[in-house]
């Protein structure tokens, strides 16, 4: 790993980083998204994303998310509902919850996918998998009592 991304990582482990960059990344995420036409991220110069968009759970509405993301190498997502370590779980995954068939934008394209809140072994390999793609979802965890959401996504 270069010493760049090192710096990203354990910054982003912070409890500073965690208060501060919900509030910043995904607005700024959005706009890049839509000024590059759907084709890119801010926050894909480190990790790999999508914008998610899920039905509302309590407004029926879309709402869109940009998320970082973990690519399957069978063409599916992983998502990691850790909310940069803070106490809630993250909305997109109640609207998931209760309404699992959703869409990502990946790379400039919509795919309608279904997502699964992963279980038991299998969530454990997916945990194992997201941190060493992403070691600060340890830290993450540490910090909250709540067990991390992780959902995979399947093309519909």
């Amino acid at each position: 790993m270069d010493r760049r991304a090192h710096l990203v990582q354990k910054l982003s482990a912070t409890r500073t980083f965690a208060r501060i960059a919900p509030h910043v990344i995904p607005p700024l995420d959005r706009a890049v998204h839509r000024l590059s036409g759907g084709r890119s991220l801010l926050s894909t110069r480190m990790l790999p994303g999508v914008v998610l968009t899920a039905t509302g759970a309590r407004s029926g509405l879309p709402r869109r998310t940009p998320l970082a993301c973990l690519p399957q190498e069978d063409g599916g997502w992983l998502l990691i509902g850790s909310n940069f370590g803070r106490p809630g779980h993250p909305a997109w995954t109640g609207n998931l919850l209760k309404t699992p068939e959703a869409e990502v934008n990946w790379r400039g394209r919509d795919i309608p996918v279904r997502a699964r809140l992963l279980t038991g072994e299998e969530r454990a390999r997916a945990w194992r998998a997201a941190l060493d793609f992403w070691p600060p979802y340890a830290a993450y965890q540490a910090r909250v009592e709540r067990e991390i959401r992780l959902f995979r996504l399947d093309r519909r």
